[in-house]
């Protein structure tokens, strides 16, 4: 026993600081991603169809816009633009409290608008989440779990996900919710004492993932729903969920650690 304890001791802390210095991501990692104008073809509709997550657009002005809700994170996404206008940053903050902060065109300083001081007040120091799978791989529960081990480790912050939602002040929603979840889902939402936050979860929860336009899905949160944070990725890495949790909350601002 002895032994155990000298060996833990000498173990030292192996929780991440957070905001992290540069923090060592793997190569693979596809942070944030940008879409340079300057080296678009104009052609909207042929990179459009090449994009295999539906995250190239028109926008308004009929030029091409990016969806970082939509993308899936995945080498194909970038590839769609053969000019190379696509790219992954190693930016790992990309959530958004606005659907439309998501968009590669929204405005600068748009991306996270923290909750205001009397929601906070409400909240306290603490932030309680039910989590709902409403037709997940399992890809971005497995990254929500993550947050709660050693390296991550959400709970110095207040924040934790809790069993029943009765005992919430938020819904976490992960999944492109099947028909078969709905149900389930707003009875969820409906159970979680007010006021209440809903956290949008992935790129299926925000635009239907690659399950985007089948009949047995909603593609994402319903539109009656009211989502205060999106949070996109497939996964999105846990770096990704902490900056969006965090800057909700205004913790980052503030520097509480």
């Amino acid at each position: 026993m002895f032994d155990l304890l000298r060996r833990r001791l000498a173990d030292g802390s192996r929780t991440a600081p957070f905001p992290p210095p540069p923090p060592a991501l793997p190569e693979r990692f596809r942070g944030r991603p940008t879409l340079d104008r300057t080296r678009c073809g104009g052609a909207c509709a042929e990179c459009a169809a090449r994009s295999p997550s539906g995250a190239i657009v028109a926008g308004p002005d009929g030029r091409a816009r990016f969806d970082a809700g939509a993308c899936l994170f995945a080498p194909e996404d970038a590839a769609a633009c053969p000019h190379g206008a696509v790219t992954f940053t190693r930016a790992y903050g990309v959530a958004s409290t606005a659907r439309h902060g998501l968009m590669s065109d929204a405005p600068p300083g748009e991306r996270i608008q923290e909750l205001g001081a009397r929601m906070r007040g409400l909240l306290g120091r603490s932030l309680r989440l039910r989590s709902v799978s409403a037709g997940s791989c399992n890809g971005c529960e497995a990254e929500l779990v993550a947050l709660g081990n050693v390296v991550f480790d959400m709970a110095r912050f207040g924040v934790q996900f809790v069993a029943s939602p009765r005992h919430a002040d938020g819904l976490v929603l992960t999944g492109a919710v099947s028909r078969n979840m709905e149900t389930a889902l707003r009875a969820t939402y409906a159970a979680i004492p007010p006021p209440k936050l809903v956290i949008a979860v992935g790129a299926c929860a925000i635009n239907g993932g690659p399950f985007r336009g089948s009949p047995e899905v909603l593609d994402g949160a319903p539109q009656d729903l009211p989502v205060d944070l999106w949070i996109p990725g497939c996964p999105p890495h846990p770096l990704t969920l902490l900056d969006g949790l965090l800057g909700l909350l205004g913790r980052l601002e503030r520097g509480e650690r």
